[in-house]
């Protein structure tokens, strides 16, 4: 299945955003392998800060879904800087709703 969703960037933080994501953690990476998540990529509308994200998962957990393990909460303490999160530092995710998709 595959999903889609969005995040907000805290203005100004397009290049360290990317640094870091660049160099994402290798048992992060892994860990979302493990855990069916798939083709993962991340879009910015650099008019809004909006991140739009998409990622293909094998099963019902999204990345977002693996929010209790340690390093995610890590990670989530990491990006927390740049990005509007919640109270737990994960980032504030909207899902969004397939309207077309083309084969």
């Amino acid at each position: 299945m595959k999903i889609a969703f969005k995040m907000r960037l805290k203005p100004g933080c397009k290049e360290e955003y990317r640094k870091r994501h660049d160099e994402i953690w290798p048992e992060l990476k892994q860990l979302l392998k493990d855990n069916g998540v798939s083709d993962y990529t991340i879009f910015l509308d650099e008019e809004t800060n909006i991140l739009f994200a998409v990622q293909q998962q094998d099963g019902e957990q999204s990345s977002q879904d693996l929010g209790k393990l340690p390093i995610v909460q890590r990670w989530w303490a990491y990006m927390a800087d740049i990005m509007d999160t919640n109270e737990d530092h994960s980032p504030i995710t909207m899902p969004l709703t397939k309207v077309f998709h083309m084969d």
